[in-house]
């Protein structure tokens, strides 16, 4: 990689990132920081758009040549509030579910818990984003992000909160998304800087909250519980187990490749 070139960086732009990202310019001042959807940060990693960027979970296992490269992350131990299923059904009865088209791994997350719990495999169609629920007549509909947080109006007869879902299920934390960068890409002082903004921006929280909240049309104090008590910012030994779970259940159903050795980084925090 040529040095003169600023390390490319790429993070989700909601608001879940916004305490990773807390100061990470100034302690990172060589880097070109962008933001993105999840699943659009993702391609751009795959086509070198990008040398690192905040991944979904599911993204890390298409590539063994991924690394990841912090203990930063965005996880839920509990109750994770932005990621929804709402169904117009009962759950045992899906037969056709509307995906979020900014998640791929909250969209694997609920194929298998789906299948897990119930045996099933709905018909699946695209909620573009720019399209509300009422905009599909499918059985249920997975929503992320931002707009999860606000539970739509509509006559929903079971709602699902992912998290919540796998933690009661497997009494295991779920990652949603880590910093992962191409081979070849030298992170070690951009590893350093990660962890430094994710520590600021936890030292932070109240006035990221009081600046976040107009954004997602809620109070600094819902802001602030979500963040304090919805998410995990740490990829610790819990989280890599979960992590590791999901991976082998994605691979039972086709959603991630076999297991192939990859070139991860043994992260001294983890």
């Amino acid at each position: 990689m040529n040095a003169a070139r600023k390390l490319r960086v790429g993070a989700v732009s909601y608001l879940n990132t916004r305490p990773l990202v807390h100061g990470l310019r100034e302690l990172a001042p060589d880097i070109d920081l962008v933001f993105d959807l999840p699943s659009r940060l993702a391609d751009r990693l795959a086509v070198s758009d990008l040398d690192v960027a905040l991944i979904p979970s599911i993204e890390y296992f298409q590539d063994p040549e991924y690394r990841i490269v912090s203990d930063a992350c965005i996880a839920c131990r509990g109750p994770v509030l932005s990621v929804k299923l709402l169904s117009r059904v009962p759950p045992d009865q899906i037969r056709t579910l509307a995906l979020d088209e900014g998640s791929r791994t909250s969209a694997s997350l609920l194929r298998i818990l789906l299948r897990e719990r119930f045996k099933l495999s709905p018909r699946l169609e695209r909620l573009p984003l720019g399209a509300g629920v009422a905009d599909t007549q499918a059985d249920a509909i997975l929503l992320i992000g931002d707009r999860a947080i606000h539970t739509p109006l509509g006559k929903f007869v079971a709602e699902w909160d992912l998290g919540d879902e796998w933690t009661r299920w497997l009494r295991l934390p779920f990652v949603f998304a880590m910093w992962v960068a191409r081979p070849d890409v030298d992170t070690d002082s951009l590893a350093v800087a990660l962890s430094a903004a994710r520590d600021a921006g936890l030292r932070d929280l109240e006035a990221i909250a009081r600046d976040a909240a107009p954004d997602v049309d809620l109070s600094t104090e819902a802001c602030l519980g979500y963040f304090r008590d919805n998410l995990y910012f740490f990829l610790g030994p819990e989280e890599r187990k979960g992590l590791e779970f999901f991976r082998e259940r994605a691979i039972a159903m086709g959603l991630a490749p076999p297991k192939r050795s990859r070139p991860d980084a043994a992260l001294a925090t983890s």
